[in-house]
């Protein structure tokens, strides 16, 4: 099926701005839970863990949603190695915003600490306990989070390039108003 509106589908757009909230408030939380040792640490933690399940389980949605209705096309006379680049990093924003909270998960498996959503909600372990798996997936989150803010840095960037620079209507068509 192709897009001929010109404009992302609605449940991409919500999903879309609401996961990018969602996305930079953890990487905030997940930058202010390794800088404390103060009972802010705990009180993170219990944000850290529940928000990064929903990030994996909207991801998933988001993934059947973008596959369901594909994104509008660039435009025509956008260069080549530009369209590559935009596709390239899509995918892997949607590799990341999966990732990150399977490694995670699986790095506080590995860990033997439990990954609760609430008090008395408890996902089970996904990985092994082990403090060399543990050590090695905990250096992985990292490196994945920083790949992450690097990659929102960057499709941000390149928002504002075609929204206030070329005003091409990419922009526009994920905030649900059609080109001009």
């Amino acid at each position: 099926m192709k897009n001929t509106t010109g404009l992302f589908a609605l449940p991409a757009r919500v999903l879309h701005w609401l996961m990018a909230a969602m996305i930079l408030a953890m990487l905030f939380i997940g930058v202010g839970m390794v800088a404390s040792v103060s009972e802010r640490h705990a009180w993170l933690l219990r944000i850290h863990k529940p928000l990064g399940i929903a990030i994996l389980v909207l991801a998933v949605v988001r993934l059947a949603v973008r596959l369901r209705y594909p994104p509008p096309p660039l435009p025509a006379d956008l260069p080549m190695l530009q369209k590559l680049a935009a596709h390239a990093s899509h995918w892997l924003l949607y590799a990341l915003m999966i990732a990150m909270p399977l490694v995670g998960w699986a790095m506080l498996s590995a860990g033997g600490y439990p990954v609760m959503l609430s008090d008395s909600l408890r996902l089970p372990a996904i990985f092994p306990a082990g403090p060399i798996a543990f050590a090695v997936l905990r250096h992985l989150h990292s490196w994945l989070a920083m790949l992450l803010f690097l990659t929102f840095l960057a499709h941000m960037a390149a928002a504002l390039y075609h929204g206030l620079i070329r005003r091409d209507g990419v922009l526009a068509s994920m905030i649900a108003r059609r080109r001009e």
